[in-house]
C-alpha cells in the first residue's frame, strides 16, 4: 500500500521484514573512528555471513559514536565472530564484541550527577 508513495513530501520505501535470529545480533563497542559499515561488514564477513552491520553516527558531527551493530546470519555465526573479534584489534584499536540486547534487558544506567567542587 505505502511502498513508493510519497508521504510529508518523501518517498516512502517498504521492505518485507527480515526473520528474526535470537542470538545473531552484536554489540561492537571501542571502534577507531576510522571504521565504517563497509570496514565493518568485511571483518566480520571472515566469521560467516553478515545480513547487516551499521557504525551509529551522531546526527550533528556526522562522526561515529565509536560502537555499531552486526547481524550475522546464524547464531552460530554470531559466536564465532566474537571468538574471533573480542578484544582483538580492528583499525588500530581492540574491540569488544557481545550479543546485544535489547534496552529492556540492559542494565539501568545510573544517573550522571555532578558535585560542584570548591577549590
Amino acid at each position: 500500500m505505502w511502498h513508493e508513495k510519497e508521504l510529508d513530501g518523501r518517498q516512502v520505501i517498504v521492505n518485507e521484514a527480515r526473520p528474526l535470529v535470537e542470538g545473531a545480533k552484536l554489540f561492537v563497542g571501542s571502534l577507531s573512528w576510522g571504521v565504517d559499515d563497509n570496514m565493518l561488514r568485511e571483518a566480520f564477513e571472515q566469521a560467516g555471513v553478515v545480513t547487516s552491520a551499521v557504525v551509529i553516527m551522531d546526527r550533528l558531527s556526522g562522526r561515529s559514536k565509536g560502537f555499531g551493530f552486526v547481524e550475522m546470519e546464524s547464531s552460530e555465526a554470531a559466536d564465532a565472530a566474537i571468538d574471533m573479534w573480542h578484544e582483538k584489534e580492528l583499525d588500530g584499536r581492540n574491540i569488544m564484541v557481545n550479543k546485544a540486547r535489547a534496552r529492556s534487558e540492559r542494565p539501568e544506567r545510573s544517573e550522571r550527577s555532578y558535585e560542584r567542587t570548591e577549590y
